[in-house]
């Protein structure tokens, strides 16, 4: 990461959360962020449901709310960006503060609450980009919504075509009510739903489900099942979690919200595990929570991810991390003898 980057990110840091947030974004729009070293080392390549990523590296959900800066985190290096999350209308979100750093435990909490500019924006900005990598829709309902299912279709249908893929997520610790849709009987309902649209659709892109940590023994295997049964791609694991690990120190640590961040690294990695291992159905998994070197997404790949994403740890590090963490894994895969990232799953 060059000086400025360096110097730019330090002074972010004492500003507000959200405020350092919204700067950020204004500077990548406006050309100034990283460039990342071109080209991926073969090694880190994958392939995700048809989609080719030049590398594993994706950026998770919650930075690019708006679909503001896909093409700016592409080219800062990473594989494939995931804009989002949208809900049909435009939502303020949760009152401010909603956005705490706790940097003694490298972490975050949030309870931003879906705020976004809605559906239409975010369908014009993508629509009007320049194409080039891989930009996946996270999708969800907005808080009011009187059938929140019926949100997640008009979200899919209006940006079908528009996203190389789409992440239904269900698993927001930040609108009431929502995780509930994690339950059989509303999954089931959910996709059913979402299955009869995408067959009315031209074409085909893949969708995933994102899950949160903090699941009840035995979800697990029904969420494999249904997301099988509906002919959805794979699962990213994991959302932000509601609990609060006893090693955490800062005093920040008791707001209400999602905590992500290295705290959520082992917990959010067991649950990767226990997916990988009762997917009888090779579904794509994607590993997200508490990446922050190529030692995390190492694990999480050997643990079973195909791809991992990242996000809070930029909070930290600012977008130049990627490039660090890229050539550390390059490096651990070779040395361990593997040629690939997919020669490395499933292998702890």
């Amino acid at each position: 990461m060059s000086l400025v980057h360096t110097f730019a990110t330090g002074f972010m840091r004492g500003l507000d959360p959200e405020d350092a947030h919204g700067l950020t974004i204004k500077a990548l729009k406006a050309g100034l962020g990283p460039l990342g070293e071109r080209p991926d080392d073969p090694a880190l390549q994958v392939e995700l449901a048809g989609l080719r990523l030049p590398n594993c590296i994706g950026l998770a959900a919650g930075f690019d709310k708006n679909a503001e800066v896909p093409n700016a985190m592409l080219a800062a290096g990473f594989g494939f960006v995931e804009c989002g999350t949208v809900t049909p209308l435009p939502q303020a979100g949760n009152p401010r503060p909603r956005l705490f750093r706790l940097t003694e435990d490298r972490a975050v909490i949030n309870r931003m609450g879906f705020n976004n500019a809605g559906l239409e924006v975010f369908a014009d900005r993508l629509s009007s980009r320049r194409r080039r990598g891989v930009v996946g829709a996270n999708i969800g309902a907005n808080k009011d919504a009187t059938d929140r299912i019926g949100d997640y279709v008009t979200g899919l249908t209006r940006l079908w075509g528009l996203a190389d893929y789409f992440t239904v997520n269900i698993s927001s610790p930040n609108t009431p009510g929502l995780r509930a849709l994690q339950t059989r009987a509303a999954l089931e309902e959910l996709l059913g739903r979402l299955s009869e649209a995408r067959k009315a659709l031209p074409g085909d892109h893949p969708i995933f489900l994102k899950v949160a940590p903090d699941l009840e023994e035995g979800e697990v295997g029904t969420i494999i099942a249904t997301v099988a049964g509906y002919g959805l791609q794979g699962v990213i694991v994991s959302n932000t979690t509601v609990g609060r690990p006893q090693t955490l120190r800062s005093r920040r640590k008791g707001e209400t919200g999602g905590l992500s961040g290295a705290p959520l690294m082992d917990l959010s990695t067991r649950v990767l595990r226990q997916f990988s291992q009762m997917n009888e159905h090779d579904l794509i998994l994607v590993g997200v929570g508490g990446v922050s070197s190529g030692a995390d997404a190492y694990v999480k790949i050997r643990a079973g991810a195909h791809a991992v994403q990242l996000y809070s740890a930029m909070v930290y590090e600012g977008p130049g991390l990627i490039g660090r963490i890229k050539r550390d894994l390059a490096a651990r895969l070779r040395a361990d003898g593997f040629a690939s990232v997919s020669e490395a799953r499933n292998t702890a």
